[in-house]
């Protein structure tokens, strides 16, 4: 604390121009350092007893402080612990700033994968639609393709059916034709085989009339039927009476011409089978009806 040589002013090399001072004002000057004296310490008195309460209100807040500071121990524990409570702190910000993240990452990826899903979904629908559309459409084309397949199976049936029908008509008409031809060459040949047969059978009737010398026991009426039996030469096989006159000179003149007549050679013109059929065997009818008794 200053003293009061020092408050007044007072130094070690200034004492002699202080005494001449005190010299040249000894009373006033006295009088005015004695209140200054008694100013300054009743300033003093009232700032330490400010200051005293002032450290009285304060004095565990700065017992404290000393005693941290007087302490390094527990100051750098603290110190560790503020540290290590910072260091929590912050790993537990940035344990929550990555959880936060994480959540947030995880949010996002969860409405990523929402959308995903959504689009998915949207898509499978679209591919579903385009699906039926595309299913209905084949149907369709196919159902199409169906009803024309049918409709030309039945167009390929009704021409077949037509053609068939002409074809038949066709046929038809040519056996009509060639029925009618072979008729027309079956009347043809019927009508020269008749002919033919007819005059084969008046040539032998001619010959064996021109041969038959009847008996004079002959009367108008009587019958003899005589069976020749001949080859394709014309030369007799075999002669029979089927049917007596009843008179015996009457049968034999009748057979008798039928002998002379043999061997008819006019036969060898006739077809094979015109002779099978109508010359093998003859039968000849004799019946005098131009007799006068």
């Amino acid at each position: 604390m200053p003293s009061l040589r020092e408050l007044l002013g007072f130094g070690k090399s200034e004492g002699a121009n202080n005494l001449v001072i005190l010299n040249g004002y000894p009373l006033a000057v006295v009088v005015a350092i004695s209140l200054h004296i008694l100013l300054l310490g009743g300033l003093v008195y009232l700032q330490s007893s400010s200051q005293s309460q002032a450290l009285e209100l304060i004095q565990p807040t700065v017992i404290k402080a000393l005693l941290i500071e007087e302490n390094p121990q527990i100051t750098n524990q603290r110190n560790q612990d503020n540290r290590r409570l910072e260091a929590k702190r912050k790993e537990t910000e940035r344990a929550n700033a990555a959880a936060q993240k994480k959540r947030e990452e995880q949010a996002v990826e969860r409405k990523r994968q929402e959308e995903a899903a959504q689009k998915r979904e949207q898509q499978q629908v679209a591919k579903q639609r385009a699906d039926a559309k595309a299913k209905a459409e084949r149907e369709k084309t196919l159902a199409e393709e169906e009803r024309k397949k049918r409709e030309a199976e039945s167009q390929r049936e009704a021409e077949k059916r037509r053609e068939e029908q002409a074809q038949r008509e066709r046929e038809s008409r040519q056996q009509r034709e060639r029925e009618d031809a072979q008729d027309a060459a079956a009347a043809e040949a019927a009508s020269s085989e008749f002919e033919l047969i007819q005059s084969a059978t008046g040539l032998i009737q001619q010959l064996v009339t021109e041969n038959w010398s009847r008996p004079p026991s002959a009367r108008n009426g009587m019958r003899a039927i005589i069976q020749i039996k001949m080859l394709p030469t014309g030369e007799l096989v075999d002669v029979i009476i089927t049917q007596s006159s009843g008179d015996p000179a009457f049968d034999r003149s009748a057979e008798n011409a039928v002998y002379r007549a043999a061997p008819f050679a006019e036969l060898t013109a006739l077809p094979i089978r015109v002779f099978n059929q109508n010359f093998r065997t003859l039968s000849l009818i004799f019946q005098p009806e131009d007799l006068l008794n």
